[in-house]
Formats: structure tokens, C-alpha cells, sequence
């Protein structure tokens, strides 16, 4: 057998049998005997906003999840999602999102808004079986290797070429009642370097000019400086670059030590992210824009980054991501967690990285603006907020405890995810035209 062949071979078999016997034998008294009766959706914050989950049965009991943001999401789960669901019995959760993936076939059933909609119905599938079984879902994804996950902030200076704005920028971090200790910061464009569009250059161009370079070497010295030594810091790209200037983006920022290099090319694999990743300075990370363990595979068996990120509730729910997890593991191949969405998606994907032996960090993407004195009002997906926006983020979710702490998610140990929605929260605010869940 051919090494190539012999990788495909070892991709096919993803180890999530350990995961399934275990769910198995807690799920085993209550199989048959609990039905699904309803799935209703709601959208926050703005048209194309967060999609919130409920599943409800005749014992009862009530599901919720979060997809990730996106127009048409809700079209799927009630147009397809729904009657595929209907009294089905809940706790066969790998089935029913087997026929999901079916059911949607015509719609495109491999990626985008697809896979979105149906990982938030499973995730809340996830919620309603560890009510039903009485334990946290990390439980039933294999166990619990940790109870609070790492995670790093999503943030960037006014003007990171001024090191007084970094210096005050990274005190706002450091300072932050979360305990931070890691950040992600974008690279910086001056323009498109051959002037074709006056526009954004990250959607006109995917070169570098030399000004570039110098700007980002530049910045990112000053962002190092500010925060010190031993702060993690994450250099972000959004899929800018072609290949040689993705290396010489990497070879500009490995002074500081980034702890990877994300997204730095278009999504799709290409034998060119081998060889990026080969020759980098820094390690490569790509996944945000990945559906499923069919697109994390060719990156995975290939080495086409050394940190696979996984968007838990936009790239297929829990035990799809336990899988891709559990695939990367064979391949000594780290894992972290894109989020850019709510607290209740977030804590279902801390649910699923607390689960994974070898994992690295999680974001959180709370706002650009840090300060908690700030009476601007601003926007995320999931709704308007003023002053802090941690202190909304924690608001929109009726909790236990604190979310985080010393710069971790905290894994809540109540059956089910250990969150579910404020309803006095999310009622005030829902997306223009939409109702208290229908």
C-alpha cells in the first residue's frame, strides 16, 4: 500500500468510537422513551444575526443551541431541520445529524449555511441529552481533561505603529476582570501595493507591498513590547495573502514569537499550504472557514498547517468537532476554537474543547472596544450593547458562576451545557420582525 493511500485510509477512520460506547451505555435506559415534539428558532441582534435554538419534548425537557451568524440559517432549520427531527428520539444524536446532512442534500449539505444551521441543532440535541442523562455534555463527549478552557481575545491597538497606543491598548488586556493571557491582533494593510481598486485592500489584493511588511514588522514589535514577554499573541490575516508574501508576512512577525500565523491564505486546500507550512518561521493555523471532518482532512493527512481551529458551532456541532479533534490527534497535530458569536455557542464549543486532550486556546470576540467607561453604544452579532462588552456578553445567558476566569472559559458542571438563555435579554433584543421564539 501506497503511503498516500495508507494516510487516506487512516483519515477514514476517525476514533470517535470511544466517545459513542460511552454516550451509549448513559443514553441506554432512557432510549425509546423520550420524543422530540418541537424545534423553534429565533434570530438576535440584527437580520442575519445569531441564530438561537430550542428543541423541546413530551418529557418536558428543552434543548437549546447557537448557530453561528448568517442570513438563510433559520430558513434551513424550519424548512428542513425541523420535520427531519420530529419525533425522533433525541438522544440519537449522530443519526439524526446523518440525516440532516441528508435531508439537505438539495441545499448543499457540505458547508456554509447548511452545516451552520445543522450544527446548532445539534448542539442542542448535546444540551437536551446531558438533561436527560444528568451530566454535562463534556461528559458525554468522552470526558473532561480540563475545567476551564484558555482563551485569547480578539483585539487590536487604535494604532499599533505608536507605541504609546499599544502600551494603553495592552493595559485595557492585562487589566481586563477576565485575566487574559493571550490575544489575537490583525496584520495591517497601507493599500493595494499596484493601486488597481481605492478600496479595502484585503478584498482587492492578496500582495504585500514592502510598506506592508515594514508596518506589520513594525506594529507587531510594538504590540510584543507593550504586552511583554510571556503574553501569548496570535497574528490574524482573514485568507489576505497569496503564498509568498503569507512567508514573508511570517518571516516578518517570527521576532516576536507569535504563537501561530491564522488563516493567511484562501481557505480552500492547495498542496501551496504544505509548502507554506513547511518553510514558515511560524506556525500556520487554518480552519475558520472549514466544514466538517472532510475539509479539516486534506489539512490534516497532508500537513497543510501545524494548528487546525475549529469553528464548533458553524463547522458541523460537538462530536463532528470531537472527530476532526481525534483525527489531528493521530497526526500529533494541535487543536483551538474559532468563536465569533454568543455566550451560549461559546460555552457549548468549551464544552467540546474540554473534551479534547491535545488543545491550544479558544477565542473570544467580544468587541473592538475595551473599555468599560465607553457610553457608545455598539453592535455585535447578537445584539447592541453599551459600556463593557463582557458585561453584556454574560448577560445574555442565565449562568451560574463566572463564564471565565484567570483567562478560561469555566466548563459548567450542571447537566446540559449549564447555560441557557435570558429571556430578558434576548427579548429586548431580537432581531427586527422576529418573536419570542415564534
Amino acid at each position: 500500500m501506497k503511503r498516500r493511500d495508507l494516510l487516506h485510509g487512516l483519515a477514514a477512520v476517525v476514533p470517535a468510537s470511544s466517545v459513542l460506547r460511552h454516550y451509549t451505555a448513559l443514553a441506554a435506559p432512557l432510549r425509546k422513551k423520550v420524543k422530540i415534539t418541537d424545534l423553534k428558532v429565533m434570530v438576535v441582534g440584527k437580520p442575519g444575526g445569531n441564530t438561537l435554538v430550542r428543541i423541546d419534548t413530551d418529557a418536558g425537557v428543552t434543548g437549546y443551541g447557537e448557530a453561528y451568524w448568517g442570513f438563510g440559517i433559520k430558513d434551513v432549520m424550519l424548512g428542513y431541520l425541523r420535520d427531519t427531527i420530529m419525533g425522533q428520539d433525541p438522544l440519537d444524536i449522530d443519526p439524526l445529524y446523518t440525516q440532516m446532512i441528508l435531508r439537505t442534500g438539495g441545499a448543499g449539505a457540505i458547508g456554509g449555511v447548511t452545516i451552520t444551521a445543522i450544527s446548532g441543532v445539534e448542539i442542542a440535541l448535546w444540551d437536551l441529552a446531558g438533561k436527560l442523562l444528568g451530566v454535562p455534555v463534556c461528559k458525554l463527549l468522552g470526558g473532561q481533561y480540563r475545567s476551564g478552557v484558555r482563551a485569547y481575545l480578539t483585539t487590536s491597538p487604535a494604532d499599533f505603529l505608536d507605541p504609546a497606543s499599544c502600551r494603553e491598548w495592552a493595559a485595557m488586556v492585562k487589566e481586563h476582570r477576565y485575566g487574559f493571557e493571550a490575544v489575537k491582533t490583525d496584520i495591517r494593510r497601507a493599500g493595494d501595493p499596484y493601486g488597481l481598486v481605492p478600496a479595502d485592500a484585503r478584498f482587492n489584493s492578496r500582495q504585500l507591498s514592502l510598506h506592508d511588511l515594514e508596518i506589520n514588522t513594525k506594529g507587531f514589535v510594538n504590540v510584543r513590547e507593550a504586552l511583554g514577554d510571556r503574553f501569548e499573541i496570535a497574528v490574524h490575516c482573514h485568507w489576505e495573502l497569496d503564498m509568498s508574501d503569507a512567508l514573508n508576512l511570517a518571516r516578518a512577525v517570527a521576532p516576536i514569537q507569535p504563537m501561530w500565523l491564522e488563516d493567511p491564505m484562501d481557505p480552500d486546500f492547495s498542496e501551496s499550504w504544505v509548502k507554506l507550512t513547511e518553510e514558515s518561521p511560524v506556525p500556520i493555523l487554518t480552519g475558520e472557514n472549514l466544514y466538517t471532518r472532510r475539509g479539516f482532512m486534506p489539512f490534516i493527512v497532508h500537513q497543510g498547517c501545524k494548528i487546525v481551529q475549529i469553528d464548533i458551532p458553524k463547522s458541523g456541532g460537538l462530536l463532528e468537532a470531537k472527530k476532526i479533534a481525534d483525527l489531528a490527534d493521530i497526526f500529533n497535530i494541535p487543536v483551538s476554537a474559532h468563536n465569533a458569536i454568543g455566550p451560549l455557542g461559546a460555552i457549548a464549543s468549551a464544552h467540546c474543547a474540554a473534551a479534547i486532550r491535545d488543545f491550544k486556546a479558544h477565542e473570544l470576540a467580544l468587541s473592538p472596544s475595551l473599555g468599560p467607561q465607553d457610553s457608545k453604544t455598539h453592535e455585535l452579532t447578537w445584539g447592541f450593547y453599551q459600556g463593557d462588552p463582557s458585561l453584556a456578553w454574560e448577560q445574555f445567558v442565565l449562568h451560574d458562576g463566572p463564564l471565565v476566569k484567570d483567562g478560561r472559559i469555566q466548563v459548567p458542571d450542571k447537566p446540559g451545557l449549564g447555560v441557557e438563555p435570558n429571556p430578558d435579554y434576548v427579548r429586548a433584543h431580537l432581531a427586527p420582525g422576529e418573536v419570542w421564539w415564534g
